[in-house]
């Protein structure tokens, strides 16, 4: 059955599931590629508010400890913003003692909006009156129920308690280290239950650690090492390697040919937006309520058309396995069946209001709330229990921010500020505070090609860019070698903050917008301007 397809653009993917043939129908599918040699320095963005992090946590130096702490920015290291400290002293070893700063949620009526203003500066310019690049940005959050200090892990302990709170729990952390991880050894068929909850035990136990930072789940990473990479996506004449299980696991990317591992974070679905599968984190879980990524904005050219594949509105598919582990390889329904799988439906949501227990009383709170849309449905489809599901606001489309190459200032759009979007912080019916982080992606490429004809038919030999070409420029058979990394050209840059908290509105707050204002670090030249 056909897999998921994508040719060149500005790194987005399109794919729909057709279940009369039980493929999935190619849609416009394109990502991007063709990025100039310019951009084989750094290239960099840099969330400003809320601060990003580029890994930091709480160095004392100008560059950030550990580039592979949480996710892959490809960042420049001197980039980011420390963690905040609560208090005078600083927070050392204490999580209770950093800073999460604390924005208020929207309202349940419509003119009851919460902004919040997503700067950041990118520098190798974007918007559609740069002639040197193209580009989008997408803007995405997580969220799980804050909880309180007891729900925030502090020790190594076996309970089974204690080793949820690890590998699913969102925090900064207070070491700078990355998670560790023992990755699958075997071959998928040869993986039995025995080793298999052996290893996970071992990840759970010894390798994810309490006072180290997590976003994604130990699962999410988990299940990105068993499925298989798309083979639809152009890769140039980058090679990936058949991995330990046997085939091409989708940790691996154009942009990842080795695999390197950044926290928890999927590199597959870090590189291809809308991802065709479920970005869950793992089996629903009425306590954490941790909800997948979610589109808060995609800033670009076809807007509309990407979004209807945003997991926000459009239900995603994934193979599930009938046994200790309910994910494996297969990414289309009949590879899936014959893998032994179910292909099942997944919708995602902001929060599940499990209080309410009958379709009746969900209608009635659809209605009583104008800003969300809540349905009474199952959260898969091979389920028959339904529940009060809130589902997430339907991402914004905007204009790109129009600014210079090599500038990390302001740009044309938004007169005397930086690039920026003003989000409205969703609503968020239980009444529960939440804690979230916010990433920005700045997907770059240039037109040295045409995109619209190159795709994944492309790849191998049949690559119009190729590593380290020679070119004979003066016709007389002495080529010079150009230095291109084709793992480079065309790329996606990331920023993220840090953890921070939506609080539920005060009864003052009724019928009223909020506009929630932050302090920023001073942004330009990164030698001059840091530490923040």
């Amino acid at each position: 059955t056909d897999k998921p397809r994508c040719g060149v653009y500005i790194n987005y993917c399109r794919s729909s599931y057709n279940h009369n043939n039980h493929g999935i129908e190619r849609e416009m599918m394109k990502t991007f590629i063709g990025l100039s040699l310019f951009l084989l320095a750094h290239g960099d963005i840099f969330m400003t508010n809320p601060r990003g992090s580029n890994n930091r946590l709480n160095e004392k130096s100008n560059n950030r400890a550990n580039a592979n702490r949480l996710f892959d920015s490809q960042n420049n290291n001197k980039g980011g913003y420390n963690v905040g400290d609560r208090f005078a002293e600083e927070a050392g070893n204490d999580p209770a003692k950093q800073y999460q700063i604390q924005y208020y949620e929207s309202g349940p009526q419509l003119e009851e909006s919460s902004k919040l203003i997503i700067e950041w500066a990118n520098q190798h310019g974007c918007g559609s009156k740069n002639r040197k690049s193209k580009c989008n940005i997408v803007i995405q959050y997580m969220c799980m129920n804050n909880g309180t200090d007891a729900n925030y892990p502090k020790t190594q302990s076996g309970t089974v308690e204690e080793q949820k709170k690890r590998t699913d729990y969102m925090r900064d952390g207070v070491s700078t280290n990355k998670q560790d991880y023992s990755r699958p050894l075997q071959r998928l068929k040869k993986e039995t239950e025995a080793l298999y909850k052996e290893r996970m035990t071992e990840n759970r136990n010894k390798h994810v650690r309490f006072d180290y930072g997590l976003h994604e789940s130990l699962i999410w990473y988990d299940m990105c090492r068993y499925r298989e990479a798309n083979p639809r996506l152009f890769r140039a004449d980058q090679q990936l390697n058949i991995e330990n299980v046997g085939y091409v696991p989708s940790h691996k990317t154009r942009q990842n040919a080795n695999g390197n591992r950044r926290g928890f974070e999927c590199p597959e679905e870090r590189d291809y937006y809308p991802y065709w599968q479920p970005t869950l984190q793992g089996n629903y879980d009425k306590d954490s309520q941790r909800t997948a990524w979610l589109d808060a904005a995609y800033l670009g050219l076809g807007c509309n058309g990407i979004l209807k594949n945003s997991f926000n509105t459009k239900d995603k598919y994934r193979c599930v396995l009938n046994k200790y582990r309910d994910y494996g390889r297969s990414i289309t329904k009949d590879a899936c069946e014959l893998e032994g799988g179910n292909w099942v439906k997944f919708t995602s949501y902001l929060e599940v209001l499990d209080d309410i227990t009958n379709k009746d009383d969900c209608e009635a709170k659809n209605k009583a709330t104008p800003r969300n849309t809540i349905i009474w449905a199952p959260l898969r489809s091979d389920s028959t229990d339904s529940k009060c599901i809130v589902k997430a606001p339907r991402a914004a489309c905007g204009t790109i921010p129009f600014t210079r190459v090599n500038h990390l200032g302001n740009s044309f759009l938004h007169a005397n500020n930086a690039s920026r979007f003003e989000w409205d912080i969703p609503h968020f019916p239980s009444g529960s505070a939440k804690r979230c982080v916010v990433r920005v992606r700045y997907n770059i490429t240039t037109m040295d090609y045409d995109p619209s004809q190159t795709s994944s038919d492309q790849n191998g030999d049949n690559s119009p860019v190729t590593n380290n070409p020679t070119i004979d420029v003066f016709e007389n058979g002495n080529g010079l070698a150009l230095a291109i990394n084709t793992a480079q050209f065309g790329r996606t840059f990331q920023d993220r903050s840090h953890i921070f908290q939506i609080l539920p509105r005060l009864k003052s707050m009724s019928g009223k917008k909020i506009h929630n204002l932050n302090v920023r670090g001073q942004r330009g030249n990164l030698a001059q301007n840091f530490p923040s």
